[in-house]
């Protein structure tokens, strides 16, 4: 009798202690000692909340719908200008200065106040048709004393359209550009619109990374897998369009050199993280399915071979696998989609619990993504500006602790304190 009241006393008190954890601190993994880790973060239930296009199961807790996160800092969101036509990439001079892609062709210098600069051209024939024209833009490393900006662009020939790689010095009153250069094209050249990635950003040792897509087309998605072309990847240039040394098919006669990943649909994001150094890469999927990567060298990311979307009349990618031997596993997924676009990390510690915090524009989605990550896992999501109705297209941080997004209907944001 008394072995029998102690064990209603144990349940009892059981159910007590079960009632008195908070329902917003749910442990990042399902084991218990994981949940330390991050004593001071609050979680609430995922942001997402509409029916998955799919029904299958993540490898691990946390790869999709991970705990919803609020930013408790009181930050400003203004409008810098609205006058940009379909702006495409971003990026920050030293004087703080922002240099704005927009699609048909033309290069805009944007001052702090609004104060919009003519439209620069100067550059080659681009495809500007459907996802095509002037893409990314990123400034040289060394640009206060070079001037150099580089740009990924849809290149026309009577081949087809490529995505490309092109250079050129900004004048110095910021009303040119000297010299453009094209420096690489990630070939074949292919009759399409549709997938030409296309994000640039230099890495610590002052090479290219560059993003490409698969071209939309069934003719060509298999290209993501093979080794002889520059579709469907991660690739790494020297800034003269050269293979970047170390990369991992370097001087094989029968590989496209410049290959520093594969598997990829459409990568439209491309960022470093601060404090590793890590390449991450947001991806956008079939219908649903969008990916994060964490991208190294030589791995494979899967597509087509492996997906969590399906093809947008609802049959599956291929044999409908989410896995596979020798095949990378997204860091996170989305679905239904958002349509993941260019993303930055937030360098700065004037919003503290920003710092080192993943943002991406969201297309479909609508907002502004903004991802807590620990030990390469992604722990919190957050949706920002979502009462906009604005298509993200690309994000860049400030000088100052703020962030600029440019939108695809002409909107510059500033975001911060």
């Amino acid at each position: 009798m008394k072995t029998q009241k102690m064990r209603i006393l144990a349940v009892f008190l059981s159910l007590f202690l079960i009632s008195c954890v908070p329902i917003n601190q749910n442990p990042i993994d399902e084991e218990v000692e994981e949940v330390p880790k991050y004593p001071n973060i609050i979680f609430y239930v995922p942001v997402e909340t509409d029916k998955p296009n799919t029904d299958f199961i993540p490898v691990f807790t946390g790869q999709t719908r991970t705990h919803g996160i609020r930013t408790t800092t009181a930050y400003t969101t203004s409008v810098v200008t609205n006058i940009l036509r379909e702006p495409w990439g971003i990026d920050v001079l030293p004087s703080g200065d922002l240099v704005v892609t927009e699609k048909s062709g033309s290069l805009r210098i944007v001052k702090a106040d609004g104060t919009v600069g003519s439209a620069i051209k100067g550059f080659p024939d681009i495809n500007a048709n459907g996802q095509g024209g002037l893409l990314d833009v990123t400034i040289s490393p060394s640009f206060e004393m070079d001037r150099m900006l580089y740009f990924t662009l849809s290149l026309n020939s009577s081949q087809g359209s490529v995505t490309a790689v092109g250079k050129a010095r900004l004048s110095d009153d910021q009303t040119s550009l000297d010299d453009f250069t094209v420096i690489y094209q990630a070939t074949p050249y292919f009759n399409g619109v549709g997938h030409y990635g296309s994000r640039i950003v230099f890495d610590k040792d002052g090479y290219l990374f560059i993003s490409t897509g698969d071209r939309q087309s069934l003719q060509t998605r298999n290209n993501a897998q093979s080794l002889d072309n520059g579709h469907g990847k991660i690739l790494r240039i020297t800034t003269d369009g050269d293979p970047a040394p170390q990369n991992p098919f370097l001087n094989q006669t029968d590989k496209h050199t410049a290959i520093y990943a594969t598997g990829l649909r459409n990568v439209q994001g491309l960022a470093i993280h601060p404090a590793t150094g890590g390449l991450w890469a947001s991806e956008m999927g079939p219908q649903g399915g969008d990916e994060l990567n964490l991208i190294e060298s030589s791995k494979n990311y899967g597509w087509p071979i492996i997906s969590y979307g399906e093809e947008y009349t609802g049959l599956p990618i291929g044999e409908g696998l989410t896995q596979k031997e020798g095949m990378e596993q997204p860091v996170y997924y989305w679905d239904p989609s958002i349509a993941p676009s260019g993303m930055a990390f937030y360098t700065s510690n004037v919003i503290p619990e920003w710092e080192n915090n993943l943002f991406i524009g969201a297309l479909r989605g609508s907002h502004i993504i903004r991802l807590m990550i620990r030990d390469n896992r992604v722990i919190g999501e957050e949706r920002l500006l979502q009462d906009k109705g604005q298509r993200f297209r690309d994000i860049a941080m400030g000088l100052n602790g703020e962030l600029y997004a440019i939108t695809d209907s002409g909107i510059l944001y500033r975001i911060g304190k």
